[in-house]
């Protein structure tokens, strides 16, 4: 149970995969560790599967209204809509924010113990050099004050505590990781290996990397910490600012109020962990200025909400009539029974690896889908889905900043997200919607629809659906598939190692603030091809072994410029 009068070794803020990384890390290392979460427990119906099972395909129209009805108006226009996941995403009219309206953002978020964690795909994919030291290779941006080498034993601890699933593919990019079991590919998907890899050989078509399925749905890193005897968790706790002192400009502990009551409390600790997501955490470092800290917390530089990416997304949906009822379970892990059993194929980024770049454009796209997962009637053609991300180039117009009209029911600013593509952006876009459909017809499946923040691939779409059902997916996907949708936002309170011009340096360690820790993605300096959340649960390892040592030398009031773990 809280206690407001003790003084806890470390508040983490947050229960995503930064958080419920970090406080396993800390408390075994032996601190004191109170963690802060502005959703619920989690309850036992949570799991309880639907009684009709979703469509594999199709626009879900009527669980769509459903869910707008009940408040979730963004959430439910994300493209990867799923029924069973919606009770873990957040309420939009309690949890508002406001972007211009010349540029849409889709923010899909959870706040719930795990986060995240509870409804995202469980694909984990190591970042490497060709992310870390992208500029050095291609002249664009700052490079990352990190290395592979740097992050590597982090990425094998994280790996092997969570049990990772996947092959030893040999690739630059990703990097092959530490896995508890093979992958697998349904026989659909062997197939389309074989096809993309015989026209393409430069395409490998590999299986996911997928995290193993938490049975007794508290997500692992909790799990470990409260077995542990020294977490202490604080749900329904909206923090609302960090305090620090006017004498040393350290933080000394934080305000939330409970979600429920909305009454004010006060918890103090030696150090901050703030891991509540990307654009929550901006906004908390936005919001915790004082006379010593006039722009934000870290923010003597002025770029803290600047360089905000995600990272540009196309969708294709199609059927493949020569897999004609076939379908396969995947047998190489666990099964779950709410969730199922995650898995598919990924095409890692195959552009400008070697250090130069093509005509035209910089980085480089990859792509994640699956088929032949799910059962269909007898005769009826298999569902394949697959979609194409692109790298975001870090550009400081794009802003998270506060809004400065519109407060939520805690008495917040709500976030104001401005982001827009750039022209590099446009052309990774239209290469992954050509390739899209270069696959798709090298492999002979009938395309639905192939789209992006840039409209549709093609004007015949959805062939099986009528003019009415046509005219409403037509509307409905200009709100679903844009920037946001892919739902790896990162950047805004980057990494560097240059006080003037980046917010934190290697170790997540406020350049201003030294004992504030900011080990999410919002410290990112670039945005990849691959998902964020296996570098989120790495950082926050490394992050609080650093921490840990220093708390036990009873120093963490300088920050370390070349400081190392």
């Amino acid at each position: 149970m809280l206690n407001p009068d003790h003084t806890y070794d470390v508040i983490v803020i947050g229960s995503g995969p930064a958080g419920s990384t970090a406080v396993k890390e800390l408390t075994e290392r032996g601190l004191d560790v109170l963690l802060l979460e502005a959703g619920r427990e989690l309850r036992e119906e949570d799991f309880e599967p639907l009684k009709k099972k979703p469509a594999a395909m199709g626009m879900d129209l009527v669980p769509r209204a459903k869910a707008m009805a009940r408040g979730q108006f963004r959430q439910a226009c994300r493209p990867y809509f799923s029924e069973s996941s919606n009770r873990f995403l957040v309420n939009d009219v309690e949890d508002p924010y406001t972007t211009p309206l010349a540029h849409p953002y889709l923010w899909v978020r959870s706040k719930l113990l795990g986060g995240r964690m509870n409804s995202y795909g469980k694909v984990l994919q190591r970042m490497s050099d060709v992310d870390f030291k992208a500029a050095s290779q291609d002249g664009y941006g700052e490079d990352w004050p990190i290395s592979y080498d740097d992050l590597e034993p982090w990425y094998d601890r994280v790996e092997e505590f969570l049990g990772v699933y996947g092959d030893r593919d040999g690739l630059t990019h990703p990097p092959d990781g530490r896995y508890a079991g093979p992958g697998f590919l349904t026989g659909l998907e062997k197939d389309f290996k074989s096809t993309v890899e015989a026209r393409w050989p430069e395409r490998k078509v590999i299986s996911w990397r997928v995290q193993a399925p938490f049975l007794d749905r508290v997500p692992p890193g909790i799990a470990a910490a409260l077995a542990t005897g020294r977490l202490t968790i604080r749900t329904d706790a909206e923090v609302t600012r960090i305090i620090t002192s006017e004498a040393t400009g350290l933080a000394t502990g934080a305000v939330f109020r409970d979600r429920n009551s909305k009454r004010e409390h006060r918890v103090s600790a030696d150090a901050v962990m703030v891991c509540a997501s990307t654009i929550e955490s901006i906004r908390l470092l936005l919001n915790s200025g004082s006379a010593r800290h006039p722009g934000g917390l870290g923010n003597s530089s002025g770029v803290l909400g600047h360089y905000f990416m995600d990272q540009t997304i196309s969708v294709g949906f199609f059927d493949s009539p020569q897999h004609a009822g076939t379908w396969d379970a995947p047998d190489n892990m666990p099964a779950d029974p709410f969730y199922g059993t995650p898995g598919g194929v990924l095409i890692p980024r195959y552009e400008n690896l070697d250090g130069r770049s093509e005509a035209g454009f910089r980085r480089g796209i990859s792509f994640q889908g699956l088929g032949g997962r799910f059962p269909v009637p007898a005769g009826s053609p298999a569902p394949f889905g697959l979609g194409g991300s692109g790298e975001m180039l870090a550009r400081y117009d794009n802003v998270v900043s506060l809004s400065g009209r519109l407060k939520d029911r805690w008495g917040m600013p709500v976030p104001h997200i401005d982001v827009t593509m750039g022209d590099n952006d446009r052309v990774l876009l239209k290469r992954t919607m050509t390739a899209l459909k270069e696959m798709a017809d090298e492999c002979g499946y009938r395309v639905n629809f192939i789209g992006s923040a840039a409209g549709l691939e093609t004007e015949r779409i959805w062939p099986d659906f009528n003019p009415l059902q046509r005219l409403i997916f037509r509307q409905g996907i200009k709100m679903s598939i844009v920037l946001g949708a892919a739902i790896h936002e990162c950047g805004g309170a980057r990494m560097g190692t240059d006080p003037r011009t980046s917010i934190m340096n290697g170790v997540n360690q406020l350049w201003d603030v030294p004992n504030v820790f900011v080990p999410d993605a919002s410290s990112f300096v670039s945005s990849s091809t691959v998902g964020p959340a296996l570098t989120i649960m790495a950082l926050a390892a490394r992050t609080s072994a650093f921490v840990a040592d220093r708390l036990a030398d009873g120093d963490l009031r300088e920050t370390a410029a070349d400081a190392t773990v």
